[in-house]
Order: structure tokens, then sequence, then C-alpha cells
């Protein structure tokens, strides 16, 4: 069978390769992503392990590649993508990588150093302008106000050669952070104790700190002081808040003097800032084009040493020893990935694949492809299956988006939602080449394939409820006829159509007659409708999913379940659900308003749930003058010899399986045990040509099989499995009403949004009614979008979820495997770039 009915073959095989060959060997292996390698050393800690030092070596090369990745985006450079991946790099490589990488990172260390420097030494220029800038205009507007030739006498500069007399005042120029300035001014006032006069001004164009190249606002100060003891407290407080002081000279001629020659040096060290830039950019430009590369070769060694840590050293030390999980249609890839490897080393001795016996349960493996992907996610989520179980995501492709659609049916809805799947399949390649973060649309994308299916089969079931946007469609001409003239109508709000006059016994086309769109009793007609409707696939859908444990059954060699539990259990669940199914159809098709016999007009027909649940209290009703208590003949007996035989199937599914095991067991008990000669069966090493042949296949045996249990254990499991299955079928079989109450609610929603929005914009004519109109249909399209597409969309998506774990999966499907990882450079690379958004 194919890996879509149920999970890949898998064979355990052992890797006998030499030391030389084991990089190149490994490297091929993740190319062809085919293995999932087993740990054979669980206790040896991960830092005494083999290949420590070349994972250390990788991982010194991601910092180093990590550094240059973060100043090429400091930069602004674009790094290109690889447009192929490239492969690992050979031993011989690794060393010149490494060292082209060691010199990279130092020189973009000494550019960025350099740069550092030269900014720290532009900034100090800068702010030194703007301190004798700043400082000029302080003394000229204190000349202004007219400060006396004492006064000035008394001022002096930094240096304070005379701010040593009594009486002489010294000041102290520099610049401040400007939202330290507040707790500057205070700390100021404090230690001098109001004996210091301050003048500032803010900067008006922010300053780059050379560090972090963040903006940073600063304002420029000058604090006038009298002694040398206050002096030195200030220089103390300048140096807490990290003010910047900076020389300033008492003449104006010297300031003058002093400001052109720092505006010269400035444009200096500007011309040799952009060229220091523009040799960075340089560099880091030609970095970035093989960034990418490096790093997708560095990923790929790293993988290569830490799946090498996984294999064993043999006896002698002259053969690397390592175990493994393949699917059999893949072996003689992975025989081709050695003899690759080996070949590219040079290596004289072949590399050697031995497929052993397996002890533990193999992994699950089910290839997939964009379209079943979808589907197979939907099922591993409820659970892996068990190894070679069989898998329900062949049917849940079909059974999925029918099962959406009964609730969702609605022929505009599901042509919005088919529109937006068939655009995310249509444009799948370049949506997935954007690799968005955003989780939501993430889920949509993966899903494309389910939302396009949900649509269509939307639109087939809308198509059959004769449901647009809540309103109906005479394609085909209505199979009904007013027999009323029209005055009879303008005289009447509501007038009965009676089939025998109204109805031309010729069915509407496909679907619901348009007619009941207009009918008072069209609820009423629905109600019954979609209900019977939702049990008939309910119904059809557990058997279904019954019938499904056979496959299982017979896989796993375990046919005594097939009598045991199987044929108990459906005729359980036939005798009572589906001869109630069987009941709709009886009454429709054999009750009718154009019957002759008045014991099967419409009028007697007869309700099924009240005879099912005559049938199961084995009681009776007093049907009308008439009237028949039953459909047809002897169904009453019928009833009663379907409950009885249903009763007798649940002793047969809770003893038949523990006493068969029972039985068996005293069997293989009484028979003497037989000898293998063989003692290591399956090591020796096989022709490779025939390995696939030779595979030795593992033992097909469920992961929830309970056989080799004490007979009290199987007792206990199969009473629990029993309760549940019994009283699961009358549950389950309600949770299937789901599917008329989700579509009923979807339609009246559609209904009351059409009717209550907008017809508000269509009762008017004119400028008023289209702007109106406009509006109107606006909030219709918004609320229908928002609602009724993506709310009752969700809402169906989780109820039909819902149906196919619980109701469906669990008549035969067990969960109990883990998945198959295999070791590939596109898995690991994929997800180190989730890791890095």
């Amino acid at each position: 069978m194919g890996a879509m009915f149920r999970s890949e073959e898998m064979a355990l095989c052992q890797l006998f390769i030499q030391p030389e060959a084991a990089y190149t060997s490994v490297s091929e292996l993740g190319e062809a992503g085919s293995v999932q390698f087993r740990d054979l050393n669980p206790d040896v800690n991960a830092f005494q392990r083999k290949f420590v030092n070349e994972v250390r070596r990788c991982d010194e090369m991601e910092r180093k590649l990590r550094y240059i990745e973060a100043e090429v985006h400091k930069d602004g450079v674009h790094i290109p993508a690889v447009k192929e991946a490239p492969r690992a790099p050979n031993p011989r490589e690794i060393i010149d990588l490494e060292a082209h990488l060691e010199k990279t990172e130092n020189e973009i260390l000494e550019l960025s150093h350099n740069a550092v420097n030269l900014k720290q030494n532009y900034l100090e220029l800068t702010e030194l302008r703007h301190v004798l800038e700043k400082t000029e205009a302080f003394f000229i507007a204190q000349e202004e106000i007219g400060m006396d030739s004492m006064t000035k006498s008394l001022i002096t500069d930094e240096t304070g050669q005379q701010a040593a007399t009594r009486g002489r005042l010294g000041f102290v120029a520099g610049v401040v952070q400007r939202e330290r300035v507040p707790a500057f001014e205070r700390m100021l006032w404090r230690i001098s104790r109001g004996n210091v006069f301050l003048r500032r001004a803010e900067l008006d164009k922010p300053l780059e700190d050379p560090t972090t190249g963040n903006e940073i606002y600063k304002t420029v100060f000058v604090a006038f002081f009298q002694g040398e003891q206050l002096k030195s407290r200030i220089k103390k407080v300048c140096t807490g808040f990290h003010a910047s002081l900076y020389p300033c000279p008492p003449s104006n001629t010297e300031r003058q003097d002093m400001v052109k020659g720092v505006r010269t040096r400035l444009e200096d060290l500007n011309m040799v800032l952009n060229q220091t830039r523009d040799h960075r950019q340089r560099v880091l430009a030609s970095v970035a084009k093989e960034l990418a590369s490096w790093t997708i070769m560095v990923r790929k060694m790293k993988a290569i040493y830490h799946t090498l840590n996984l294999f064993n050293m043999d006896v002698t030390k002259k053969c690397l020893i390592g175990e493994c999980w393949v699917p059999t249609a893949d072996l003689p890839n992975v025989q081709k990935a050695l003899a690759d490897g080996s070949n590219a080393c040079g290596s004289s001795i072949p590399s050697f694949l031995n497929c052993i016996e397996a002890d533990e349960e193999p992994p699950t493996f089910n290839r997939t492809n964009r379209f079943t992907r979808g589907f197979q996610n939907l099922i591993d989520s409820y659970g892996v299956a068990s190894y070679r179980e069989c898998n329900p995501a062949l049917y849940t492709t079909i059974t999925f988006p029918f099962l959406f659609a009964v609730m969702f049916g609605d022929l505009g809805h599901g042509l919005i939602m088919a529109m937006f799947g068939a655009w995310m399949v249509w444009k799948e390649v370049s949506l997935a080449a954007k690799k968005s973060n955003n989780e939501i649309w993430n889920i949509f994308f993966a899903g494309r394939y389910i939302i396009l299916l949900m649509g269509c089969f939307s639109m087939y079931t809308g198509l059959v409820y004769n449901d647009i946007f809540s309103k109906s469609m005479n394609i085909f001409g209505t199979s009904w006829v007013v027999p009323y003239d029209n005055e009879t109508l303008e005289n009447n709000a509501a007038l009965t159509m009676d089939p025998k006059d109204s109805y031309i016994d010729t069915p509407y086309f496909i679907g619901i007659d348009p007619v009941w769109q207009t009918a008072d009793n069209k609820i009423i007609f629905l109600n019954s409708f979609k209900m019977k409707l939702s049990i008939i696939f309910g119904v059809l859908h557990m058997i279904f999913g019954v019938c499904m444990s056979v496959v299982n059954y017979n896989f796993f060699r375990r046919r005594y379940s097939i009598f045991l539990e199987f044929l108990p259990q459906v005729i359980f669940l036939c005798l009572l659900f589906l001869y109630m199914v069987f009941m709709m159809f009886y009454k429709w098709l054999s009750y009718s308003t154009f019957s002759e016999d008045q014991a099967y007009s419409q009028g007697c027909a007869p309700s099924v749930l009240i005879l099912f649940i005559n049938m199961m209290l084995f009681s009776k009703n007093e049907p009308e003058a008439g009237c028949k208590e039953f459909m047809f003949e002897g169904q009453g007996d019928i009833q009663r010899a379907f409950v009885l035989i249903a009763l007798c199937c649940i002793p047969v599914m809770l003893f038949g399986k523990p006493l068969y095991l029972l039985l068996a067991s005293k069997k293989k008990h009484a028979k003497p045990e037989q000898s293998n000669g063989s003692v290591n069966p399956g090591i020796e090493m096989q022709d490779q040509t025939d390995i696939s042949e030779a595979a030795p296949k593992p033992e097909a045996k469920a992961s929830h099989d309970h056989d080799d249990e004490p007979f009290s254990e199987v007792m206990i499991h199969q009473g629990i499995h029993t309760i549940e299955y019994v009283l699961s079928t009358i549950s389950h079989t309600a949770s299937y009403l789901r599917l008329w109450a989700l579509s009923l609610a979807h339609a009246e929603l559609s209904e009351v949004l059409w009717n209550m929005v907008l017809t508000m914009g269509l009762r008017e004519h004119g400028y008023i009614g289209a702007i109106k109109l406009y509006v109107a249909f606006c909030f219709w399209a918004l609320f229908t979008l928002a609602i009724l597409v993506m709310m009752e969309g969700l809402s169906a998506f989780l109820h039909t979820l819902r149906l196919h774990w619980v109701e469906f999966m669990s008549k035969f499907y067990s969960g109990l495997g883990y998945i198959f990882q295999p070791f590939c450079f596109k898995t690991i690379l994929e997800q180190e770039e989730n890791k890095d958004d």
C-alpha cells in the first residue's frame, strides 16, 4: 500500500564508515535527508564526545559570522539571498574558511575601532566649537548689560592662575546631557550654597554617540565661582554627571582664533571620516556577498559534527559505527550517498550499510506533497500514527472539506473562501519566498489547499441549499405554481399552497426549490431537512471509521479482532443507528400528500425519533384514527429483534477478546520452546545490490495492543473500551447534530445581516439612496467577511476538526507513534532561519 494509506516501511541500519570518510559521508546523507540517526552514546557527556573540539570551532565561526552580520546590518548593507545552497566544505576548505573569517573579523574590528576613535575626536571638537560659540554669546550679553572694568578683571580663565587671589571670579565651561541639566543645577547650588552663577544654552541639533550611533541632546554651560576649593567641587560634580569640560580663553580675540582653528580641524576630520566610511562600506559590501554562503556552510559543518558525535568508535579505533532508521524505499539512495562520500575523500575502503533487527517500534514517516501536507498536519496534531497504522489523512482530504461545507453551505461565502485559497495556491511560490513572521498568516498559508477545498465544497452545498448570501436562485425553474389570481394575492398577506394543487410533480433539478425562500414555514422545513441530513452523514461517517479498523486488524495480524471486536461493533451500530437512517429514507419515500391510502398520507407519517425511542424502551404509542403505529408490517418484531441482537453484541465485545487471548496463552505455554541456532541474526554483511530486498522488516505490532498483558489487565482494558464504544455510539451520533445547528445558524445570520444592513440601502432612490446603499454595502461587506466568513468559518473548521478527531478517528486510530525526523540540511537551515527571525 502507498504511503498515503499507511506510513512508510522502515529499516534499522548499521553504518560502518572509515574515519577519513565520515565527514563527507554524513554530508552526503544530510543532502539526501533520508536517515534518522540514533544516539549510540547516551551516557557520554556532550563535552566528552569525540568531535567536541570541531563543534566548538564551528561555534566560534558562528560567533564571528553573527558579529559580521550585525556590522553589515548596522551600516544598512543588503545581504543578497543565496540562489543555490552551497555544500558543506571539505576538511581542507574548513581551515581556509576559518582563516578567512578570522581575517575579516579583525579587519572589521579595526575599522570599527578607528571609526569610533575618529567619531570621538569629531564629537569633542564639535562640543568645543559649540562651547566657544555659546560662551562668546554669554560674554557679549554681559557687556551689553554694562559690566564695569572691575568686574571684567575679576573673571579669569579655567586654569585659575588669578582665581587664587581673594575676590577674583573663575569659570568652568563644558557640555552636559540635556536630561541631566536640572539635577546638575541643583547639585551645584547645594555644594556651593548658592554661590555659583550658572549660564546654559541648549544645542539645536543632536550629536551622535560614537559608540552606539544614537542621537544625544546636550546643553552648553558656564559656571562662575570664587575660590579654588569651590572649583574642585564643581569639577567633581561635572565628573559625576559625565559632563565634558573644555578650555575657554577669557579674551574675545583668543576665543575667535581658537574657533577658527577648531573649524579647520573639523573640516579635515570630516574628510577623513567620509573616507573611512566609504572604505568600510566597500569592505562590508564585499563581505555581504559571501555572508549567506558562509553561514550555510558553517551550519552544515556544525550539524555534521553533531551527528558524528552520535556515532561510536569500534575497538580498533579504525571504524565509526552508527545506527539509523531508513525508509526501505530510500535504502538505494542512502547506499549511493555513502559511496559518493567515500569517493569524495578518496577512501580506498568503502562504507557499509547493514540492516539489523529492531527491538523497538520504528518512527512513523508519511510522505507528503504540497497538497497533502496540510491534511497530514491536521492528523498529526491529534497524535502521530503508530508505525504502519492506517493513515486517516487520505480520507480526510474529502471528508474534512465536505463536513465543513455542510455547516458552511453558502454559494457566496464559499466563493470568497475559494478565491482566497486559489490566490494563495496560484502565488504560493512568491508568497513562500517572502517568509513572513506573522503567525496567523503562516497558518493560513500552510492550509491553503484546505481552504481552497473547503471553499469549493461550500459552493456545492450552497448550491444544494440554494443559498447565496441568504438569497435563492431560480435557475432551473420552480416546481410550484401559484393557483391564486392577482386580486387574491393582493388582499391576503399569506396564502397556503397545497401540493395537490400547486406542485407539478417534478422536483427541482438540484437542491432546494427556491419557493421555500418566501415561505413562512421555511425554518421548520429546513430544520427537519438539515437535522436528518446531519444524522445520515454522521452515521455513515462512523460506520466508515469502524470499517477502517478491519484494515488495522488485518495488517497487524489480529484477525481474531475482526470477529470479536469489529463485527459486534458494526452490527451494534447498524442495527440501531443505520436502521434509524433507513426509517428516514423509508418515510420520505412512502409517505406523500398524493398517497391514495390514508395510512400513508403526509398527516399520518410517524416521527422517526418517537419510533426509535419506543424501539429502545420496548413501548408503544396509540396512533391517530386512520393511521398506523409502524411504517410497514412486522416492523415492531423486527425492531425488537434488532435491539436484542445489538444487546447480545455487548458481551461479545466485552468477553470475546480476553477469553480468546487467555486460551491462546495457555496453548502457547503448553508447547515446548524451540531454540533458534542463530546467535546474531541479521548482522552479517549483505550484498549492496540486494540490501533493500534483504532488509529485515520490523514486526508489525500495534502500539495499543495488550496481547502480552495479564488476563486481568486485558479484561480491564476491554471493559473500558466496550463501555466507551457503547456510550459513544449514542453521544457521537448526537454530536453530528452540530452539522445541523451550525448550518442553520449560518443561514440565519446571513439572512439577518442582509435584512438588517443591506436592505436599509435599498429602500430609497435617487442620490440619497445611492449614498445610503454605498454605506450600507460597506458595512454589509465588512460584517460578511469578519463574521460570516472568518468567525463562522473558524467555528465550522473547529467543529469539523472535532468530528474527525473524536467521532471518526477514535473508531480505529490510536496515534501513539513518534514522527520520523531525518537528518536533513534543508530542515536544519529552515529551523535556524526561523530562530534568527
